[in-house]
């Protein structure tokens, strides 16, 4: 098989670490995935990419050198022209501009590496390849361990001046919780896992009762992950219920307030939370969308992501087809 037409596609999360080789007409030939490191700086989250890539070229039957390029979907601010990564606030010390693309270009010996927003390249995917292929219009919801926006407008990402998309920190709550990213009544500070995982931890320490933790090390985690919140709603812990729903109305007005403002054709959610909870959850989003919905008489489509835990890593794969 040609080397020039493959292609490595990285899902740099919060939570985990998703590489992909995929050939011209976006088969997966090899993938795999590793935890994404919760102490030390960018280069132990490089050195992670790198093992999550050399495993799945090696799924391909190649070398990752031969890949043709590198796409890498990352959290944070993003400068395509440096090739640099910074203020990824989900990753460890990972504060000032860090030169990712070289980092990865000199690892692989790679021609092409290019960074994109780690939800617009996972809603690129959907337009693209997924859900989402008979609209012109998009709004992707990908709640996770934050949660993130992208944007399609007539067919083309919407980028803004470089931070569009960002519907986790819209606010939901006037002088509400504090959001991880500092800020209050962020609808992130509702719905994001890791916020939903602090309060969690702040209610156990004010003597409620839950099972998350109790499932957190039956499956040997060190975070409550989303099938840790999806068992716990299963068992009927009121906690989690609580915790979800506040999540599920944080969403609602979010979403909401983005598409008074985009009118997109459709909104796709996605991210671990998202697929975990799938379609029964999109609609109950959309419930709670309803009420703040302008247009509420001509609502936009909503979907679950089609292409699951491979959506981003794709994504990414598409910024150097």
């Amino acid at each position: 098989m040609a080397d020039a037409v493959l292609r490595g596609g990285v899902d740099l999360g919060g939570t985990k670490i998703q590489a992909v080789v995929a050939d011209p007409d976006h088969h997966v030939l090899g993938q795999a995935r590793r935890p994404t490191p919760t102490t030390g700086g960018p280069p132990d989250v490089v050195d992670a990419i790198a093992e999550a890539l050399d495993e799945a070229a090696e799924q391909a039957g190649i070398k990752p050198a031969e890949l043709s390029g590198i796409g890498v979907g990352a959290p944070g601010a993003i400068d395509e022209a440096k090739g640099t990564l910074a203020n990824a606030g989900n990753l460890p010390s990972w504060k000032d501009p860090y030169p990712l693309a070289g980092e990865l270009a000199q690892r692989f010996g790679a021609h092409i590496v290019r960074l994109g927003n780690d939800v617009q390249v996972a809603t690129d995917a959907e337009f693209t390849l997924g859900a989402a292929r008979e609209f012109s219009s998009l709004l992707g919801v990908f709640w996770g361990t934050g949660v993130g926006g992208g944007i399609v407008l007539d067919g083309k990402p919407w980028l803004g001046r470089g931070a569009a998309g960002e519907i986790g920190h819209i606010a939901v709550h006037h002088h509400g919780l504090k959001c991880p990213c500092g800020r209050h009544g962020c609808m992130e500070a509702y719905a994001g896992r890791r916020a939903m995982e602090h309060r969690a931890r702040k209610a156990v320490d004010d003597g409620e009762k839950t099972i998350l933790f109790e499932i957190m090390e039956e499956k040997g985690r060190d975070r409550l992950t989303s099938g840790i919140w999806w068992r716990a709603i299963e068992r009927g812990d009121e906690l989690a219920e609580r915790l979800i729903d506040d999540a599920v109305d944080a969403l609602g007005i979010a979403v909401a307030s983005a598409c008074n403002v985009l009118d997109p054709e459709a909104v796709i959610i996605g991210g671990g939370l998202g697929v975990r909870f799938g379609d029964p959850y999109a609609k109950r989003i959309d419930q709670a969308m309803m009420p703040h919905l302008f247009h509420d008489a001509h609502p936009p489509e909503m979907r679950v992501a089609e292409l699951g835990d491979l959506g981003g890593a794709l994504g990414a794969a598409l910024l150097v087809a």
